[in-house]
């Protein structure tokens, strides 16, 4: 494609050479960079791109893309290279993606979920009920991206632009006629999913998070660009009940649907009675609830999922749904059988006990987890856990504190050490514990699958164990090298090997 007909729209300035140049494929990493490519020079945290300019040249980089001039001795040094200068490259690198693939979005009813808690979940309920509906999904966010037949990891949430829109293209590709992603505040911060128009935003919640160097500056700026979203949709389907929904709101472009719980916002265009059922069998771990839509009317839901915040995540997807036509047979279906691999994922072994895997991996999330499942009133709550190496301790004494204190019985246990001894690291997770609940029996297997192993064995009838930290991660890292080992399908293979009933 002509350097001019991927910048067709754009405001930028033509330095040198000819926007004739005939351009093969955009790079912003100069290691890849073959001939012909388009080099996007990006000013990042840790380094300045541009400083690579000669040296992608000599790679056959046919044009550049700056953000700022180029020392005077190294632009007359590529005579032959045509260069263009945009106010923000980020920006400019979004844009020339989306052209380069055809504007794939255009082509895919898109739905962009964010908020701090929900997003992974929120995703893949939707998800759900579009496929009900008879729609060829694909889903883009934390597990990865998925469509029909196919499933890869990703490096980040919101992938950068360059890859979103080569996604976004292979979905359309494949024969999707939509889109559900999380969006990140960083994939908005740093124009990720600059130039794409979303047919519904949805918000979950905001809780302080991702404040820090090379993240946001404050807790005001993190709300700020979750907000963004709303500038850049139709429909912004918003958590009622959440306190930073007014302000992260400011600006906003989109008609509201506001849904939450009918005791805390009584006006809200869905709501769910907080009288609600919870639904245990060997199959599930759920919870109805009955949903009153704009209309008045009420209809009673059900999800696979358990707890108030599975009730919020539906609330967000019925309403998403509606807003794109969908009918209530399909929101009822999808809701029942939308499953989230690592979250809150019951792995069905035996009737005696139930037991879960899930992603929690800090005090916040394992607090909020264990009280959602303390309210199914197991005969003991039995909690696996362990902490990372070479991570913040705070966070292991956290972890002991609140698994002690939620928990009827503690299995401590390895969760990717890295380069720490498993030994040092419970230390750590036993003094949280000294400070929780000094009494709470517990038992430390340092090897993850003997821990695995262990709570297997020794489960009574009526036990609720949850392994939490690892989730959907498909490996263990020891030292800094990473080896398989998916729970579930080990805690399925020992099961099987032992006949647990």
């Amino acid at each position: 494609m002509r350097l001019g007909t991927l910048a067709e729209g754009l405001e930028y300035t033509l330095v040198q050479g000819s926007l004739s140049t005939d351009i093969k494929d955009i790079y912003y990493d100069s290691r890849k960079v073959v001939t012909g490519g388009l080099f996007v020079c990006i000013v990042g945290t840790q380094r300045d791109s541009h400083d690579f300019a000669a040296e992608v040249v000599q790679k056959g980089a046919a044009a550049l893309v700056i953000q700022h001039d180029l020392p005077a001795d190294v632009l007359a040094a590529l005579p032959d290279v045509a260069v263009l200068k945009f106010e923000n490259t980020r920006y400019a690198m979004a844009m020339l993606s989306a052209a380069l693939f055809g504007h794939p979005a255009s082509a895919l009813t898109m739905v962009g979920v964010t908020g701090t808690k929900g997003k992974t979940t929120t995703t893949h309920m939707i998800r759900a009920v579009l496929t009900a509906a008879g729609r060829k999904v694909g889903m883009i966010g934390t597990n990865g991206v998925t469509w029909p037949g196919h499933h890869h990891d990703l490096a980040n949430t919101t992938p950068e632009s360059y890859e979103l829109q080569k996604l976004l293209r292979a979905l359309v590709d494949a024969g999707c006629d939509a889109c559900v992603m999380e969006v990140s505040s960083q994939g908005l911060m740093m124009d990720r999913v600059a130039g794409i128009r979303y047919d519904v935003g949805v918000f979950t919640n905001l809780y302080p998070d991702h404040i820090g160097p090379g993240e946001h500056a404050s807790f005001e700026e993190y709300r700020a660009w979750k907000g963004e979203l709303f500038k850049r949709c139709e429909v912004g389907v918003v958590n009622a009940d959440d306190e930073n929904t007014e302000a992260l709101l400011a600006g906003h472009t989109c008609r509201l649907v506001t849904y939450g719980m009918a005791d805390k916002s009584p006006g809200a265009d869905y709501r769910a009675a907080r009288e609600y059922r919870l639904l245990r069998t060997k199959t599930m771990l759920g919870v109805a609830f009955a949903m009153t839509g704009p209309d008045g009317s009420s209809t009673e839901m059900q999800v696979g999922m358990p707890g108030l915040f599975s009730i919020y995540n539906a609330l967000a997807t019925a309403a998403a749904a509606r807003a794109l036509g969908v009918e209530d047979a399909a929101i009822h279906e999808g809701l029942q059988k939308a499953v989230v691999k690592g979250r809150v994922e019951l792995v069905p072994i035996s009737h005696r006990f139930t037991i879960l895997i899930d992603y929690a991996h800090n005090e916040a999330a394992a607090e909020s987890l264990l009280k959602t499942l303390r309210a199914y009133e197991p005969n003991r709550l039995v909690v696996l856990f362990g902490c990372g190496g070479n991570r913040s301790r705070l966070r292991r004494y956290g972890m002991g504190e609140v698994c002690s204190r939620m928990a009827d019985f503690c299995i401590l246990t390895e969760d990717n050490n890295r380069y720490e001894k498993v030994e040092d690291i419970l230390a750590d997770i036993k003094q949280g514990i000294a400070k929780g609940r000094p009494d709470v029996p517990f038992v430390e297997i340092p090897d993850r699958l003997d821990a695995l192993h262990y709570a297997i064995d020794h489960a009574q009838t009526g036990d609720l164990i949850a392994v939490i930290g690892k989730g959907h991660e498909a490996y263990r890292d020891r030292e800094g090298v990473k080896t398989p080992f998916l729970e579930r399908e080990l805690i399925e293979e020992y099961a099987a090997e032992t006949g647990v009933e």
